[in-house]
């Protein structure tokens, strides 16, 4: 068996954490992937970070108020799910 890991990385202009979180929540979930635990954290006196920990990897969203936009990371080793991921994201 070869490992091999897919990567995704782009800027979306949503950045209230409590869309940004359910947004994705549902986006890994309807891709396919098996959401194991989640991890956020507000920065002072702006920013949030959160953190996916996927059975296929990872998923990172990190804000940036002052530019008005998120920078979000994807790391898998399952293709289907990476390929659904990045279909049902086109649009943000």
């Amino acid at each position: 068996m070869q490992a091999k890991i897919w990567n995704h990385s782009g800027w979306i202009q949503e950045t209230n954490p409590l869309r940004i979180r359910e947004c994705f929540n549902e986006l890994l979930r309807g891709s396919g992937f098996n959401v194991l635990q989640s991890l956020e954290h507000y920065f002072h006196p702006q920013g949030y970070t959160c953190l996916w920990l996927l059975s296929e990897s990872h998923f990172a969203a990190h804000t940036f108020p002052e530019l008005e936009r998120t920078y979000i990371e994807l790391s898998s080793c399952n293709l289907e799910y990476y390929q659904k991921f990045i279909e049902l994201t086109k649009e943000l």
